[in-house]
């Protein structure tokens, strides 16, 4: 079991650099997804994609991948609003309403993952002498 949490770990590393390198190359994808309210809506692009392949790198460093496991929780649970407004919203930011209520049980599958990875991490280190 051990062996294909360590699976997900690697998966959802890759998956949050990738998706942060995304942020850099395709900013204009995002803007759709920064609520209006927000004000410097490039920065947030900027800063969350450079939060998620930080993070995501941490999974791959032993002695980070206890701040990478809460950095990727802490993420997706900051995502997860966006994710349910989405559903609701007359133009979804992900393009079409069957696309956000796809999306949405994807998102929280992500939290249930990383909450899991950050349970596995948490537990290595307190069992290590």
């Amino acid at each position: 079991m051990k062996k294909i949490w360590f699976l997900l770990k690697v998966i959802l590393a890759l998956f949050l650099i990738f998706g942060g390198i995304q942020h850099f190359i395709s900013p204009n994808n995002y803007i759709a997804f920064v609520p209006s309210f927000l004000p410097f809506t490039i920065a947030i692009i900027y800063v969350s994609g450079l939060f998620e392949i930080l993070f995501g790198l941490a999974l791959f460093f032993k002695k980070l991948e206890i701040i990478g496991a809460w950095g990727v929780l802490i993420l997706m649970l900051i995502f997860l609003p966006i994710h349910v407004w989405d559903v609701f919203s007359e133009t979804p930011a992900i393009g079409s309403r069957n696309a956000a209520l796809i999306r949405l049980p994807l998102q929280f599958l992500l939290v249930g993952i990383a909450w899991k990875v950050k349970n596995n991490v948490s537990e290595h280190k307190l069992t290590k002498p």
